[in-house]
């Protein structure tokens, strides 16, 4: 290892101490602050992105895992995710440089935008970046005359083609944008071969939040009749790119272990072992998701009476909904508001009492915008200015946009890893299981290594037909 990561970097913490534990603490002194104001922070906790790769490498153990750094960029997950010999993937110039400036070799960088910028190309040229994706004859075009890689006889770029997939039941869906059809393939790498450029394998991505895990069987499918024909037209392929789109919290609507045996199951049947195929995926959601909790203050209150004649509430006095301005909004950390159609849903850092009547509330950013709404239809107690509110979940898209504009993360990140975590993470072994039973409401920074077993299903698919 390279040592990217030192203990400087986080906050040690023993087993049995709990993310709500540390929000409390930091929440206490972000309150007693005099000489500066703060509005918001995460605390992330290292210990379960170090978590969610033992598992991958259990579910998966023939992909291997590349990081999407657009989904979140901070500086301690970056560094953890390096420490673990994942790979990444970079969407620009930005993202490339923030990954080698922690001494990620170029080797292990994928330029994965199907749609780049001239100056980033000749940046990942300049510094030994040689795997881009494309999925057009434009986008090739221009890495061809703008990659001197790609020059000469002997050429050293290598190209990976996207495909469309079906990402119709998607929560995000990148087939809008982003994939060649299966009917347009064989123009491509006819048009790579003139060029003389080496298309070494096959891309392609379902979507977020798709419902289905067989779309990725039929996608593999896909990939297997995309691979025959590039080697039929004399293209060496020996890449296959899962993509993303893998869930990162518990409870959703699909498990990872399920879309595991899925995957599983295609691969041995289009792809098995010992084919020389090199199987990727790229992950952003699922490692980063559930890891990072976050604080945001009230900075502003508003109570608006609601005109219902004769409606009073039982205290007797006109009903009402009070408004809270928070110190984030839709523009900034909840844009997943925007992207995912989302409900950010808050925990009160100050538990109620059962007596305190609800009030019907809205959670609102500090824009002056009318759109600038996080959330509503909420019945919250009376909350006060200064007070903060907790929302799980945080990790995915929240502070990662920066970098497709060029820009950094301004909101503060505590990180926190147990010691069993880091000794993991400094011998790379997995512990040993814990109790069940040890679970306890409040779960524990790092505490157990949650792994179930895998699903046991195995579909078949027939490549798609090419009209």
């Amino acid at each position: 290892m390279a040592g990217r990561l030192s203990e400087a970097d986080f906050v040690m913490v023993e087993e049995g101490f709990s993310t709500r534990d540390l929000l409390e603490q930091l929440t206490l002194g972000a309150s007693q602050a005099t000489t500066e104001e703060v509005a918001a922070f995460f605390v992330a906790d290292l210990g379960a992105v170090v978590r969610k790769h033992f598992c991958f490498l259990k579910c998966l153990p023939r992909v291997r895992p590349f990081y999407a750094v657009k989904c979140n960029n901070s500086p301690g997950v970056l560094k953890v995710l390096a420490e673990l010999g994942l790979g990444f993937s970079c969407a620009n110039k930005a993202e490339m440089e923030l990954v080698q400036h922690i001494g990620v070799p170029a080797s292990k960088i994928i330029y994965g935008n199907p749609c780049k910028q001239i100056a980033h190309i000749k940046y990942a040229a300049k510094h030994g970046v040689r795997l881009l994706s494309f999925d057009n004859e434009m986008e090739l075009a221009k890495v061809v005359k703008s990659h001197p890689s790609a020059k000469g006889a002997a050429c050293l770029l290598r190209m990976v083609l996207c495909i469309a997939t079906n990402d119709s039941h998607s929560r995000s869906r990148l087939s809008l944008k982003f994939g060649v059809s299966l009917k347009s393939c064989r123009q491509l790498f006819e048009d790579a071969k003139r060029n003389h450029i080496e298309v070494v394998g096959v891309s392609f991505h379902i979507g977020s939040g798709c419902p289905d895990p067989q779309a990725y069987a039929q996608s593999i499918a896909d990939a297997r009749l995309v691979f025959e024909m590039g080697a039929e037209l004399g293209h060496r392929m020996h890449i296959l790119d899962l993509g993303g789109g893998f869930p990162g919290v518990e409870g959703a609507k699909v498990r990872f272990e399920e879309i595991s045996s899925v995957i599983n199951s295609a691969l041995d049947l289009y792809f098995p072992e010992g084919c020389g195929v090199d199987i990727l995926a790229k992950l952003g959601r699922y490692y980063v998701t559930s890891a990072f909790t976050l604080a945001v203050s009230i900075i502003a209150k508003k109570e608006v009476l609601l005109e219902q004649p004769g409606r009073e509430e039982e205290n007797g006095s006109a009903p009402k909904t009070i408004l809270y301005r928070l110190g984030e909004g839709e523009y900034g950390i909840f844009n997943s508001v925007l992207f995912d159609n989302t409900c950010p849903t808050p925990i009160l850092q100050k538990k109620p009492s059962t007596e305190q009547p609800l009030y019907s509330s809205s959670l609102w950013g500090p824009v002056i915008d009318g759109c600038d709404c996080i959330a509503e239809g909420l019945w919250l107690p009376q909350l006060h200015v200064g007070d903060w509110l907790v929302f799980e979940n945080m990790g995915a898209y929240t502070m990662g946009m920066g970098s497709l504009l060029g820009g950094a993360q301004t909101c503060r990140i505590t990180y926190a890893m147990s010691r069993v975590a880091w000794e993991a993470l400094r011998g790379q072994l997995l512990p040993a299981e814990q109790d069940e039973d040890a679970e306890g409401t409040c779960r524990p920074l790092s505490c157990g290594w949650e792994i179930t077993d895998t699903l046991c299903m195995r579909p078949v698919f027939t490549p798609a037909s090419i009209m």
